[in-house]
């Protein structure tokens, strides 16, 4: 075993230990007497943001690095997809509002929405069977490729992340302060659940050792996080990695990328940066090739 290095210097850890058993007195209650990496209100001036924006990129870094986590599939979509049991019983709800109060043009909508959630509950199952899938393929308890990463939240995010705890495997959730409140899936592995104050130091990690992202139906976080890897790699500023959109109906009624050609706004081989996938098997098939991997090793 290597020898941990030594330091004649006493840690950060050591010397906040020693000043909070300090006796001096005169000017201890002072906030200038605080040790600076101890003091929270220092830390949270706005001049700091550098410094925290630092913190945003190195914690995740470092944490992912002691976990030997070496590449990740990131997977996008929506927080409002649930499990069919949970869209049933929405359903339900809906309908017996929409019974009880007939005209109501609110509940009806509710009751359109309720319907089309059920439907979109497939996206749900597909996500958590693709968690499953990929995550059948870290290499070791100990050193992990393909570990699924996601937002860290409900929907589609808690499906991957629950595939992957379905095997009894790794995964990561990238949080964030949002001003509702926004609580992390149970089935993200606890020491992987990172919460953000910045959203570009959260995306920064979504790609950082990605070698796939996988987009299912979503709405406007789902298209931001969609639309900026798609402009890193159209410019050429991350290398191209397979890249599937889930549920091809879905996208073209929402981005009608042929209007964007032929307006000349993209070009026509833009299109190629994306490809439509319909099920988990059919999404890991194109990563397993891109990769040169066996298609069927995850499901062995």
């Amino acid at each position: 075993m290597k020898p941990k290095s030594h330091s004649p210097f006493p840690s950060a850890r050591a010397d906040a230990q020693l000043a909070e058993r300090s006796k001096e007195q005169s000017q201890i209650g002072a906030p200038a007497y605080r040790l600076a990496f101890k003091d929270i209100d220092f830390l949270l001036r706005d001049d700091l943001r550098p410094v925290r924006l630092q913190l945003e990129l190195l914690k995740p870094e470092l944490l992912l690095q002691e976990q030997r986590i070496h590449s990740t599939i990131a997977i996008f979509g929506s927080a409002r997809i649930p499990d069919q049991q949970t869209a049933e019983t929405q359903l339900a709800a809906a309908e017996a509002a929409a019974r009880a109060n007939p005209g109501n043009a609110s509940l009806a909508r509710q009751l359109v929405v309720a319907r089309r959630m059920l439907a979109n509950t497939r996206y749900y199952e597909e996500a958590r069977r693709l968690g499953q899938i990929v995550s059948s393929v870290c290499a070791a308890p100990e050193e992990c490729d393909f570990v699924v990463l996601t937002g860290g939240g409900p929907g589609i995010m808690e499906a991957a992340n629950r595939g992957a705890d379905d095997v009894k495997a790794k995964s990561i959730g990238l949080n964030i302060v949002l001003p509702m409140e926004q609580a992390p899936n149970r089935y993200i592995t606890p020491e992987l659940s990172f919460r953000f104050h910045y959203f570009a130091l959260r995306k920064m990690h979504f790609l950082a050792r990605a070698k796939a992202l996988v987009v299912f139906p979503g709405g406007f976080g789902t298209l931001d996080e969609l639309f900026e890897a798609a402009t890193l790699i159209q410019t050429g500023k991350i290398e191209r990695i397979p890249f599937l959109l889930f549920g091809k109906e879905y996208w073209e009624r929402v981005i009608n990328f042929d209007t964007m050609i032929s307006e000349g706004m993209i070009d026509a081989a833009d299109k190629d940066i994306f490809q439509f996938v319909e099920t988990a098997e059919e999404a890991w098939h194109h990563i397993a090739r891109f990769w040169n991997l066996p298609s069927g090793k995850a499901e062995e």
